[in-house]
């Protein structure tokens, strides 16, 4: 369903405009017209309809930016895998002792200058997930691979996996030892991380991103090896798991953490069921 929907924007030459698409289908664009619509029915006197969708909209822009319902959508439309436990980890690192095992680290965007460095930068995703990553590389003794380009609708300049090496080894003092800088979404991550992998002998995969994007990377990269006839042990090591630390009823209320949460919930599970 990717290679077909990539296809189809890429003959209309709108590649670029598959963000803009995705975004159009998120909230609060679906439940701004929803609420334009109710308004709309009012003025056509359907009152008691137009105002049961009225106070529907507004409930569901509510909830859409509470992180209580990011938690609920992530545990019912994702089911992600649990994080990797410090007693588990142990556990880890020695089954995967003398395998040579790869922590591989997702991008998920980058800022193409930052004043403050005077350069690109990563974004608090990508940063997230690279800390996670170095970290989880020492403790687990394995090399350090980053994949990510320049996404659609991005300008075209350094890739993303250029940024988060350099980072890497000027903020952490850890080398990457191998970049993917072609790729542009999740499946061209799997599908152009596995040459690399592949001609390094490397097939214990420790494969970071965020809980949330988890499901769809694991399918990506489990597919791009059966249809590559390649052999690879995918251990989800997903970050981001942690619970609030704000009280309960903090989670109810409307907030940017939690619209985002919701937005990037939302976004996989389209993403999943579309094949992306």
């Amino acid at each position: 369903m990717e290679v077909f929907v990539n296809a189809l924007f890429s003959a209309f030459g709108a590649l670029d405009w598959k963000p803009v698409l995705g975004a159009l289908v998120l909230p609060p664009v679906p439940l701004l017209v929803l609420l334009v619509f109710s308004l709309w029915l009012r003025a056509m006197r359907r009152p008691i309809l137009g105002a049961v969708l009225l106070a529907l909209s507004l409930l569901a822009l509510w909830f859409s930016h509470c992180r209580v319902t990011g938690d609920w959508l992530e545990r019912r439309l994702l089911r992600p895998p649990p994080a990797i436990g410090t007693d588990r980890l142990a556990t880890l690192r020695r089954a995967a002792a003398g395998q040579r095992p790869v922590v591989l680290v997702l991008g998920g965007g980058r800022e193409s200058y930052a004043p403050e460095y005077g350069d690109a930068t990563l974004s608090a995703l990508s940063l997230e997930r690279l800390h996670y990553g170095i970290w989880l590389s020492r403790r687990l003794d394995a090399a350090l691979m980053v994949s990510g380009g320049v996404g659609h609708g991005q300008r075209s300049e350094v890739a993303e996996a250029t940024v988060a090496a350099r980072m890497a080894e000027r903020d952490y003092g850890r080398q990457v030892r191998w970049l993917e800088t072609q790729s542009t979404d999740t499946r061209g991550n799997a599908r152009m991380s596995l040459p690399v992998l592949a001609s390094n002998g490397l097939t214990e995969v420790f494969l970071v991103t965020h809980s949330w994007h988890m499901p769809r990377a694991v399918r990506a990269f489990e597919e791009a090896a059966a249809l590559g006839g390649v052999k690879l042990h995918i251990v989800p090591a997903p970050v981001g798991s942690a619970k609030s630390s704000d009280s309960p009823s903090l989670d109810w209320l409307p907030s940017s953490e939690g619209y985002q949460r919701v937005r990037a919930v939302l976004r996989e599970a389209v993403g999943l069921l579309a094949g992306a």
